[in-house]
C-alpha cells in the first residue's frame, strides 16, 4: 500500500503516466472487490422496492372443457362422504381463491357461477362474487345462484354456516384450508375427484409439480441464504410477521431462502410485530401482499412499523410485494408465482 501511495504521489508530481496508471488500477481493484464480496443482505443492485408480477393471472387450462363422470362420492374434509351428481353449476369460495383457480385450470371455468373475493383473475371477472368485501361467505348470495355443487373449506365456512348449508340441502364439499407447497397437488386432485374429472386432476397436479420444480431449479440462490420475512399487513392496526405453518415459510423455502420468522424462533403461523421481534428476525428482504403494502402507506409507511428500520431489509428498503390473490394461493399458478418472486428477489429471469 505504501509503495502504491508513494508511486501515486511521485507520478502526479512529475506528470508521468506510471503513477496515474497505478491509481486507476487501485480504483479498479477496490471496485472489483466490492462487487465480488457477499454478505447476508441482498446485493446493492437488488436494494429498494420491487413488485413480483405474473404476465397472465389466469390459470392455464389443462385442456378443453371435459365431461365429468358422475355421480362421484368423495370424502369431504369435514369427515363426511359427499356424492356429487351434477357439476353444471359450480360455486367455489375460499380465502385465497385457490378453489376457483383449480376449477378453471381443470377446464371447467364455463361451469363456474360463483366465486370468492380472492378469486380475482381476469377470466372470472364476470362471475358473481358470493362473498362479502371481507371474504365472509353469504349463504343467501350462494343460494341465489342455484349451485349444483359448492366447493369451500372448513375455515371459510364457519360451524354456523355449515349448519345453515346442511339445512339448505346444497351439495357441499369441504377441502383442507391449509395452503402449503406439499398440499398443492393433493388439493388439485381432491377438487378434480369431487367434480368427476379425476384424470384431469392427475394431469394438472403433475404439470403444476413440474412447473414448481423447474422454478425452484432456476433460483440463482445466495450465499449465505437470504433471510426473508413475510409480513401480513392490514393498515397500521394489523401488522404481523409469519412463522412456521403460515404457508409463506414454504414459499420462502422454495426461493432457496430462509424464513426469518421461523429462524427467529416464532412458534405461531402469525405473530404481531414488535420492535424486538423484528430486530431479532433481522430479515434481508420483506415480502408482503400488494394491497397490504398499500394499506399501510407503501414502502415509506412500512418503514415506520416498529423495528423495520433497524433490520437489514429496512436499511436497504428491500421490499417485494405481490398481488394478494396470487401470493399465497398455492394453486395451479404456483410454479409461475415462484418464478416471478425469484425475479423480484434475485433479479433472476423466470423459468
Amino acid at each position: 500500500m505504501t509503495s502504491v501511495r508513494n508511486g501515486r504521489r511521485g507520478g502526479i508530481r512529475s506528470g508521468g503516466a506510471r503513477g496515474l496508471f497505478a491509481l486507476l488500477a487501485l480504483i479498479l481493484l477496490v471496485a472489483a472487490t466490492a462487487c465480488s464480496t457477499g454478505s447476508g443482505a441482498a446485493n446493492d443492485d437488488q436494494r429498494g422496492h420491487s413488485t413480483a408480477k405474473l404476465t397472465d393471472l389466469d390459470p392455464v387450462p389443462i385442456g378443453p372443457e371435459p365431461t365429468p363422470t358422475l355421480p362421484a362420492t368423495v370424502r369431504s374434509f369435514d369427515g363426511t362422504d359427499v356424492t356429487v351428481t351434477d357439476a353444471g353449476r359450480i360455486v367455489a369460495v375460499d380465502r385465497y381463491g385457490t378453489l376457483a383457480q383449480i376449477v378453471y385450470a381443470l377446464g371447467l371455468g364455463p361451469k363456474l357461477v360463483g366465486r370468492s373475493t380472492a378469486a380475482a383473475f381476469p377470466a372470472v371477472k364476470d362471475v358473481p362474487n358470493v362473498a362479502a368485501g371481507n371474504g365472509t361467505l353469504s349463504v343467501e348470495g350462494l343460494l341465489s345462484h342455484r349451485p349444483s355443487v359448492f366447493l369451500t373449506d372448513t375455515t371459510t365456512a364457519t360451524p354456523q354456516i355449515r349448519d345453515q348449508l346442511r339445512a339448505t340441502g346444497v351439495t357441499t364439499v369441504y377441502f383442507d384450508p391449509q395452503r402449503t407447497m406439499d398440499n398443492v397437488g393433493p388439493q388439485i386432485e381432491a377438487v378434480a375427484n369431487a367434480l368427476g374429472v379425476p384424470e384431469r386432476g392427475k394431469a394438472l397436479a403433475q404439470r403444476t409439480r413440474d412447473e414448481i420444480a423447474a422454478a425452484q431449479a432456476a433460483m440463482p440462490g445466495h450465499e449465505p441464504p437470504l433471510s426473508i420475512a413475510f409480513l401480513y399487513l392490514r393498515s397500521t392496526a394489523i401488522t404481523m410477521i409469519a412463522g412456521p405453518g403460515s404457508g409463506a415459510d414454504a414459499l420462502i423455502a422454495a426461493l432457496g431462502a430462509k424464513d426469518a420468522g421461523t429462524a427467529a424462533g416464532l412458534q405461531e403461523p402469525f405473530t404481531t410485530i414488535t420492535s424486538e421481534g423484528m430486530i431479532s428476525a433481522a430479515p434481508d428482504v420483506l415480502l408482503v401482499m400488494t394491497d397490504g403494502l398499500q394499506s399501510i402507506g407503501g414502502p415509506d409507511g412500512l418503514a415506520k412499523v416498529p423495528g423495520i428500520a433497524q433490520t437489514p431489509a429496512g436499511r436497504n428498503k428491500r421490499v417485494v410485494d405481490m398481488a394478494d390473490s396470487v401470493l399465497l394461493s398455492f394453486g395451479p399458478n404456483t410454479g409461475r408465482v415462484i418464478a416471478a418472486l425469484g425475479q423480484a428477489v434475485y433479479g433472476a429471469k423466470p423459468a
